[in-house]
């Protein structure tokens, strides 16, 4: 008998290339017929990948493997390459809300939904966001444990997070489906609970081409209902606004016009529709999203308001706390924005936001649940353990995730749910509590073992803005030089003292003003006491990125007051390549008020007798002239 070749055929018998049957009978081929090769070769066996090589012991990857196992698939490993993308797709539904609202006219239908707990979610979406900072917080999205890896450690999205954000029940029962949905079985399920024809719900399935329905057509075919509609009318116009809600806010995808048909199942009984844990499915829903794209700006707003969000003073706290920031867009580029959460500091993140929030939404017990949460044919962990800081407790080194279980054991999934308080974490679990609230303590070996298992700096040094190739390696982290990194850092050191209120001093407003203003002219020279302003050089030469200030909230010190009088007021000499106007006699002087105690007096003005000192090197405050129009 001839030799069998690896592709199961003689080697009399011309070559061919298998087919895909071929390919998949192959190993029953070999079973019944187990020839081995005449001449086997040995093939070097890749059990990583390629990429994976290149973060051995790297700065940015983890040297530890054990924990982010995917790294190499991650989207951060490519950027670590040199691979970098543009801002993620936003798809935003808010506006789409504001075209089907529930007035007087529509009562009833708005009784219902009140009664299902999700009417918070027809004003908590913001019309407009920031490409480039939810990209940037994506891209630091790990799936093994479904935290955000921050420079300082892991934090996330928690149940308490949904709870104080949206308003919405976090307990209750578990949404499940028994299978994927068909479209027959869409189309069949349109016509029962929405009262359709079987012709409109096939050709709005098949436009679709799949089991669902565009946002368009339900708001078309049921907005136009009102409470002097038939009983019937109004169940199914219900029905179709739940459906529209949910598929504009919890269940948004990128289709941006759809919502799956497999949703309206869970408004079968409207009765029942206030039983279900729909902040626990969202969050499930949001974990699985967040690995592509996602909305969850309010978020980012609790935790990092000096940085990206702007609040509305109106706010009162009986409202969900989505309602207390005003989105804006942030005009900073991704890499900008990347580069400053690598510079992220541990005091620039407000770890407790909800503490105002207490008196009228309390931190739920079942934020402390860990297990696994479930939306459909979603099934996500959920780690409170490893974000213990969020909490108000010292973080510890938590153990490691655990892996979701398949969903043919759904029904000890919602078994286990069910059981939640047997499942939250213990008080030996959660450790102590931080000496100070918001501090985002952490024992002393936390970050040497956070150092290995993760990957927090993004953005490559030799890839960062404002440095040369030389230099790169060397400067630290912090020493960026570009004109928007400037300025975030001046609006933080604002920001910062505005959030103090009018009750500091003058003194506290003039140091911040003068290290902003050494921040944006990229000076070495700003000091946080008062002095009298210096001659001017003469020419402004651009300093070095590694003397540029930098600020810390945790290290910025602020000027004592020194008496009762205000500061003076100090305007740099303009530079010297900008002549003084001509007039016909001196320009009025400047009458600065006299200085505190602790601040030396200004040098004395000299005698009229004496000739004029030279324009670049006096105090005297010019007004800059205008140009003169060519003729």
């Amino acid at each position: 008998m001839p030799p069998r070749t690896r592709g199961g055929y003689t080697s009399d018998a011309p070559r061919r290339r298998p087919t895909g049957s071929e390919r998949r009978r192959r190993v029953h081929l070999r079973e019944v017929d187990p020839v081995p090769d005449p001449d086997p070769v040995e093939h070097p066996q890749h059990d990583r990948d390629e990429t994976e090589e290149v973060f051995e012991g790297a700065r940015g990857g983890p040297i530890d493997r054990s924990i982010l196992r995917s790294f190499h698939k991650h989207v951060a490993a490519k950027i670590w390459l040199g691979e970098d993308r543009a801002p993620l797709k936003l798809v935003n539904h808010g506006a789409k809300l504001q075209l089907w609202e529930l007035d007087m006219e529509r009562s009833r239908i708005y009784e219902t939904v009140h009664r299902s707990g999700l009417a918070p979610l027809t004003s908590c979406s913001h019309r407009v966001a920031s490409r480039p900072m939810l990209s940037a917080f994506c891209e630091r999205w790990q799936p093994e444990t479904t935290t955000f890896h921050m420079p300082f450690g892991e934090m996330t999205i928690t149940l308490d997070d949904v709870a104080s954000i949206l308003h919405i029940p976090v307990t209750g029962s578990m949404i499940s489906f028994p299978q994927p949905l068909r479209v027959d079985d869409a189309n069949a399920l349109l016509v029962e609970l929405l009262g359709t024809t079987d012709v409109e719900a096939s050709r709005e399935t098949e436009q679709c081409r799949s089991p669902s329905i565009r946002l368009l057509w339900l708001r078309d075919h049921f907005s136009t209902i009102t409470d002097a509609s038939s009983d019937d009318d109004i169940m199914f116009a219900t029905r179709a606004f739940l459906l529209h809600l949910v598929g504009c806010t919890l269940f948004a995808d990128k289709s941006a016009t759809s919502v799956a048909v497999v949703y309206l199942e869970l408004f079968r009984d409207l009765s029942m529709v206030g039983s279900y844990a729909w902040g626990a499915a969202c969050l499930a829903y949001l974990y699985r999203q967040l690995t592509t794209a996602t909305r969850f700006e309010a978020w980012i707003y609790e935790h990092f308001p000096e940085m990206f969000s702007s609040p509305d003073m109106s706010y009162t706290e009986s409202r969900p706390r989505a309602l207390r920031w005003r989105p804006h867009v942030i005009p900073d580029s991704l890499q900008s924005v990347r580069e400053r959460l690598d510079r992220l500091q541990i005091s620039e993140v407000y770890w407790e936001p909800y503490v105002d929030h207490r008196a009228e939404h309390p931190l739920p017990d079942i934020a402390w649940y860990s297990g696994c949460l479930k939306c459909g044919q979603v099934v996500e962990p959920y780690h409170p353990e490893r974000v213990l800081r969020q909490f108000g407790y010292i973080q510890t080194i938590p153990p490691r995730p655990f892996t979701p279980p398949r969903l043919d054991r759904s029904i000890l999934l919602e078994q286990y749910w069910e059981r939640w308080t047997d499942h939250v974490l213990t008080d030996q679990s959660r450790g102590r509590r931080c000496h100070y609230s918001g501090s985002g303590e952490s024992v002393p070996e936390y970050m040497a073992w956070y150092d290995r298992i993760s990957h927090h700096i993004v953005q490559p040094p030799q890839l960062r803005s404002g440095f040369t190739t030389d230099a790169r390696s060397s400067l630290p982290s912090h020493a960026a030089s570009t004109s928007d990194t400037r300025a975030a850092r001046a609006l933080t050191l604002l920001r910062l003292v505005i959030s103090g209120g009018r009750e500091q001093s003058v003194d506290v407003f003039w140091g911040a003003l003068n290290e902003a203003h050494g921040i944006l002219a990229g000076s070495d020279e700003t000091s946080a006491s008062h002095s009298t302003p210096s001659p001017a050089p003469a020419s402004h030469s651009t300093p070095s990125p590694a003397t540029l200030p930098f600020f810390s909230p945790a290290t910025f010190v602020y000027p004592p007051a020194a008496s009762d009088d205000p500061p003076p007021l100090i305007v740099p000499p303009p530079p010297a390549s900008v002549a003084p106007p001509a007039a016909s006699g001196p320009p009025p002087p400047l009458i600065v008020p006299p200085p505190p105690a602790s601040v030396a007096p200004p040098a004395p003005a000299p005698d009229s007798s004496a000739p004029a000192p030279d324009s670049t090197a006096s105090t005297t405050v010019y007004v800059r002239a205008k140009r003169k129009k060519k003729t």
